[in-house]
This record gives structure tokens, C-alpha cells and sequence, in this order.
């Protein structure tokens, strides 16, 4: 790997993880406000048999490859904390899909992950 910019292969599969991991959390979120009337096993059940939760795991299992691929590329401290741009991924997601709502502090958040990620990913 060069020192100064990153490989091809390794944007893609940073690119690829973000996709997967907010896909998962976002099946995940699905699944869970979808038997949001029932309570105890009873809701914890009818969840299982949801395909969004499936989903999600099925999501997961496959970010956590592409992780690992993606680690085989990278330092892991660089790696870690390119990674954190997911949580801007998914808290801008949950805004589109779910309607949740974004703070002032959340998007002061997602500004300063943001600015980190780009710092990280720049050429050293």
C-alpha cells in the first residue's frame, strides 16, 4: 500500500461496508418498531419471524467480511476510524426513512465525524 493514498480496492470495500452496515441497522430498526404493540416473548417472537430481522443479520454477517477485507488493506487505526463515518450513514438514514429527528448537537455530530473521516482518509 502506498503511503500516501489509499488502494482502490480498499475505498471499495470501505464504500461497500458503509452500505451493508447501514442496510443492517436500518433492517434491524425495521424489524423492531414493526411489533411495536406486542410485548414480552410474545413481540420478541413475532420480531423473529420478520424478514427485515433476518435481514439485518444477513447484513451483518456480510459487513463483517467486508471488514475484514477491508482491514487486510488498511492500518487498523486508520481502518477504525474511517468505520466511524457509518454512524453518519445510518443517523442520516434514519432521518430519511425513519423520520427521526436531528438535534442540533447530532448534526454538530455528524460534522465533526465527518471532518474526521475526510482528515484520516487523506493522504499522509
Amino acid at each position: 500500500m502506498s503511503s500516501t493514498s489509499l488502494p482502490w480496492l480498499a475505498i471499495l470495500l470501505w464504500a461497500a461496508n458503509v452500505i451493508v452496515d447501514s442496510a443492517g441497522q436500518l433492517a434491524f430498526k425495521a424489524a423492531a418498531i414493526n411489533d411495536a404493540d406486542a410485548s414480552g416473548l410474545a413481540r420478541w417472537t413475532r420480531m423473529a419471524q420478520h424478514p427485515w430481522l433476518w435481514l439485518g443479520i444477513s447484513c451483518y454477517v456480510f459487513e463483517f467480511v467486508l471488514w475484514l477485507a477491508f482491514l487486510s488493506l488498511v492500518p487498523l487505526s486508520q481502518g477504525v476510524l474511517m468505520g466511524s463515518i457509518n454512524i453518519v450513514a445510518i443517523m442520516l438514514a434514519g432521518r430519511w426513512i425513519f423520520n427521526e429527528r436531528l438535534t442540533r448537537m447530532r448534526v454538530i455530530g455528524i460534522l465533526l465525524v465527518s471532518l474526521g473521516v475526510a482528515i484520516v482518509g487523506l493522504p499522509s
